[in-house]
């Protein structure tokens, strides 16, 4: 058993952030609240639907190039992965082990491989928070 396995079949929620439905901000902030105890912004009015990719990608833009985040070369367990949806990055998943992630996808939150070819072409990069670098 892994931790990510209280989280596969959550409902996806435009801007849901608890075990009734997440996006998939909603989604790592709602795990990082209780398996790692850090508080994550909610972003819960900073935009409207996960629609609006630009929005989500400016949200996801000043959190990467702030001092809470830090991009990866390896990523660990619990490291966000960030990922390109059209021409922006505007998709999030979390570090469940070496290639896999935990994320939410449309049928509900998952686990999936990104190094498989469909994600591995749009991926954009690993980032761990502030308070789980050793």
């Amino acid at each position: 058993m892994s931790w990510s396995d209280a989280y596969l079949g959550i409902p996806f929620c435009d801007l849901g952030r608890d075990p009734a439905g997440c996006d998939c901000w909603g989604l790592i902030h709602l795990v990082y609240a209780r398996e790692l105890k850090i508080d994550l912004p909610s972003y819960r009015h900073a935009y409207n639907s996960t629609d609006e990719r630009a929005e989500i990608e400016g949200l996801i833009g000043t959190a990467a190039a702030s001092s809470t985040w830090h991009r990866q070369d390896e990523p660990q367990a619990m490291d966000v992965v960030l990922f390109r949806r059209g021409q922006v990055t505007s998709h999030i998943g979390i570090v469940v082990r070496p290639n896999w992630m935990l994320h939410m996808a449309d049928a509900g939150a998952r686990v999936e491989c990104y190094g498989m070819p469909s994600w591995k072409q749009r991926l954009r990069g690993f980032y761990r928070h502030e308070r789980l670098m050793a």
